[in-house]
């Protein structure tokens, strides 16, 4: 598993995409102040391309990206790498 995380920090949105063992997941999107899970990825949804210079950081789990979103620590936004676009 992995997944790309961003922060849309204007609307206060938290946008992921994942992958299962090289298949596309699909994206999803919360309210910072939630959790990810499984069901709230959707292969026929799209990020926008606002996003692309708010990337976070890639993920092993979507537990280890619910621990960085709730940990307070200070968000570091960086441009989305070009395999992602």
């Amino acid at each position: 598993m992995g997944f790309a995380l961003w922060i849309d920090t204007e609307q206060r949105l938290a946008w992921a995409r994942g992958t299962h063992e090289y298949r596309p997941m699909g994206t999803a999107v919360i309210a910072v102040t939630d959790r990810f899970r499984h069901r709230d990825f959707r292969q026929t949804r799209p990020a926008p391309a606002r996003l692309r210079s708010r990337f976070i950081g890639f993920f092993g789990s979507l537990e280890t990206v619910n621990e960085h979103l709730h940990s307070g620590a200070t968000i570091k936004l960086r441009v989305t790498p070009s395999h992602l676009l």
